[in-house]
């Protein structure tokens, strides 16, 4: 019911078209990124780093020369046009891993940013981390719900808003940071997040003392959120959106929402709510025509894909290759070393129990932490196996180039069984979705009929195995990418509870493992018994 409602909602947003224009109409061009991670350079249609020969052949997207382009281009066309941000520029590549952020700064001043919200990445590596990243910044940081006390190195760091001067109007800009920051990132002593409605309210009430009437709101907040907030708070115009990586587009078949969502302020006004994906792909691009009140009468854009067709700018290709010295050394690092090899074929990996998937599983429950007794990761994200003898990081990132995040949340028992029903249920076609499995072990007996192929599944507690329990909810870890529903596991997306999908790396946390453990002998471990 929500879709149709939103749809119908864009499809009102479309009869604004027609209204009459009033006294002193104003006319602004929101360009916009969110969960950018750190993507600097370009990536595959998988999000990890692009390579020379896939520039060559046309099949890259985005990364910061290309984004940048497309905003001196749209810059270039004149009008009223702002650059924001909807947060989480930290956390994603070895470009962050090396950098911590100081290189965000100068790429964002590169691209002409104006100001950006706080994601709960930026938190990644402490509060101290995210002061050098603000005062090296020079563009407004903002949260108007983080609040930081004297015991924290944030105090007195963070705006709540800021206020642009764009074409002799002013435009208020309020920053939000999602209320789960404290439960997923580091942020230190002496912070806490008031909630985004009541922190929404102040800043807001502040602006219009201001005699400002045009507000946005880049709020790193999650959609389903932003929809909540328009719907309850007066004053705000548009929600720049972030954290749940949806794509907001009306030409693009598998977009979430229409671009813009319009939903009602409680006393009647239009807000308009954008995202546009992840990972550098798209540059959001939303016209705005506000009246002399400040209220948006018209509305039209969509996301811009940023691909060949886009080429890179010079100047910042050539301060990406001054910075990228130290990241090829770390794609050289040696994280430890194998006494055998590690099989992670295709043929293997896609069918039965790998030895590389028992290690990324094993790694994926070990950085979880606790709370989590199972991992599963799908075989078709093992991309290749690892000869005996010393392991580099480019290796590593060979067996798991999709640069996916740990995934947590909770899932019964008894959809537990069916989720390994259906990734096993694909070996004879050769699909990806194969369960390699950590915290459990199961019978598979791949002759038998739907349903029936896989039994005797049991879960690991305190040191012994113990019968699966339907009804129970257990702790599972898996990527970000089967969570929501890649390779068929729609269970993982319907039916999870507490779902985080932004943890760590995944490459990141098996180097770590193998790191852990080495030097080791990588072998299946009797996880699933082939009948």
């Amino acid at each position: 019911m929500k879709r149709i409602t939103l749809g119908l909602l864009a499809a009102c947003s479309m009869l604004t078209l027609g209204t009459a224009p009033a006294l002193a109409d104003y006319q602004l061009r929101i360009l916009h990124t969110n969960d950018v991670h750190d993507r600097v350079e370009s990536v595959t249609k998988y999000n990890n780093s692009c390579d020379t020969k896939g520039e060559a052949d046309g099949k890259c997207f985005g990364g910061y020369a290309r984004l940048t382009t497309a905003v001196r281009d749209a810059r270039a066309q004149g009008g009223n046009v702002v650059l924001l941000d909807g947060g989480d520029q930290f956390q994603g590549s070895l470009f962050y891993t090396t950098y911590k952020g100081d290189f965000t700064a100068e790429l964002m001043a590169m691209a002409g940013y104006d100001a950006m919200a706080i994601g709960n990445h930026e938190f990644d590596d402490g509060p101290q981390n995210l002061v050098r990243f603000i005062e090296n910044n020079k563009i407004p940081v903002l949260s108007a719900n983080l609040m930081a006390g004297p015991g924290s190195p944030l105090h007195d760091k963070v705006k709540a808003y800021t206020v642009l001067n764009v074409g002799g109007q002013k435009i208020g800009v309020i920053g939000l940071t999602t209320e789960e920051t404290p439960e997923i990132s580091s942020i230190g002593p002496d912070v806490s997040f008031m909630k985004s409605e009541e922190a929404l309210r102040i800043a807001v009430a502040k602006l219009k003392l201001e005699g400002i009437n045009k507000i946005i709101v880049v709020g790193h907040d999650g959609s389903y959120r932003d929809f909540e907030i328009a719907r309850k708070v007066d004053g705000i115009d548009v929600i720049v959106g972030g954290h749940d990586h949806l794509l907001f587009s009306n030409t693009d078949k598998h977009a979430a929402y229409p671009y813009p969502v319009v939903e009602h302020s409680p006393n009647g006004d239009p807000v308009l709510i954008v995202q546009a994906y992840a990972y550098s792909r798209y540059l959001g691009d939303l016209q705005v025509t506000f009246d002399d009140d400040g209220t948006p009468v018209k509305w039209a854009g969509d996301p811009i894909m940023l691909d060949s067709s886009i080429k890179p700018a010079p100047d910042v290709l050539a301060a990406i290759d001054a910075k990228r010295a130290p990241v090829d050394a770390i794609r050289s690092q040696i994280v430890g070393e194998f006494n055998t090899p590690a099989d992670g074929s295709h043929e293997s990996c896609r069918a039965k129990e790998c030895a590389m998937g028992d290690l990324v599983a094993d790694a994926m429950l070990v950085k979880a932490g606790a709370d989590y007794q199972i991992a599963i990761q799908n075989g078709g994200g093992i991309r290749a196996s690892i000869d005996e003898g010393q392991v580099d990081m480019g290796e590593v990132m060979t067996v798991l180039p999709f640069q996916n995040t740990l995934a947590t949340f909770k899932l019964s028992g008894k959809d537990i069984v069916a989720a390994l029903e259906h990734g096993v249920s694909g070996v004879a076609e050769g699909k990806g979705q194969f369960p390699q499995v950590a915290g459990l072990r199961f019978d598979l007996d791949l002759a038998a009929g739907d349903g029936a192929r896989v039994s005797n599944v049991m879960v690991l507690e305190n040191g012994s195995y113990s019968a699966i329990n339907p009804d129970t909810l257990y702790g599972v870890v898996s990527n970000d990418f089967m969570r929501r529903g890649g390779d068929g596991y729609v269970l993982f997306r319907d039916n999870a509870v507490d779902a985080y999908d932004y943890g760590p790396n995944l490459e990141q946390a098996v180097a770590e493992y193998i790191a852990a453990h080495s030097p080791m002998a990588p072998a299946t471990q009797g996880r699933i018994n082939l009948k």
